[in-house]
């Protein structure tokens, strides 16, 4: 008596798993089927997600325009797709489509450290407090993600060296730059602030990511690690 249990992703063979040829590989390297396989979850006792994925892009010529355009009802006229999968094929079209309608955020290009200061002093500049920020860059010197590492007193922070370079590689940033203010409005780099600065370039030199500059901010002004030789 043939078993009635599911094709779910975990069973699949390895090279047949979506979720983890993403995480692997990165979502680019999936087909359209494979991405609708991971929307669907698992397939029926006959079929896999992948199979039924393959089906249902058949169905419209493999156009994701088209598949877009297909009702609740349409999509749960497929065998294995009912009400919730169905719904979750739609709403994930639905953001594909709301998103090629809204324009690419400008990314910020660092050419100077007074191009981080004009970046990070509305952020940091008047605040009462100290915090640790980092900027994330690609090969073209341009900011492709930014995080507060660290938020604390007047007297300092913590910072977290292995967390910088696990972010830095999840976003395949090339470069950071390191920014952090100054509440007492003195531009001048304690030994707390040199010392952490030569250990992130270390542990940057071993993973190919450079630290570029590490920049103090105040409300009125800016000191550069690099401008001023610090490094």
């Amino acid at each position: 008596m043939m078993s009635d249990q599911r094709f779910s992703i975990k069973q699949w063979a390895e090279d047949d798993k979506p979720r983890e040829k993403l995480m692997l590989k990165g979502k680019a390297s999936l087909s359209d089927a494979e991405l609708v396989a991971i929307l669907i979850g698992s397939g029926s006792r006959n079929e896999s997600a992948v199979g039924l994925s393959k089906r249902i892009l058949a169905s419209v010529d493999n156009n994701l325009n088209a598949l877009g355009k297909l009702s609740l009802k349409q999509l749960m006229e497929f065998k294995g797709i009912g009400e919730a999968k169905a719904v979750t094929i739609a709403a994930a079209l639905e953001l594909g489509r709301r998103r090629k309608t809204e324009d690419t955020p400008e990314l910020h290009k660092i050419t100077s450290s007074k191009a981080v200061f004009e970046l990070m002093q509305p952020l940091i500049g008047e605040l009462a407090h100290e915090e640790f920020w980092v900027l994330y860059l690609n090969n073209s010197n341009k900011v492709i993600y930014k995080s507060q590492l660290s938020k604390g007193g007047i007297t300092g922070t913590v910072v977290d060296i292995r967390l910088i370079f696990k972010t830095a590689l999840e976003h395949c940033a090339t470069s950071v730059i390191l920014s952090h203010n100054h509440p007492s409005g003195k531009l001048q780099a304690s030994e707390a602030d040199k010392e952490i600065t030569q250990k992130l370039k270390l542990a940057g030199n071993q993973l190919d990511i450079k630290v570029l500059d590490h920049v103090i901010i105040t409300e009125k002004g800016y000191l550069s690690f690099q401008d001023e030789g610090i490094f």
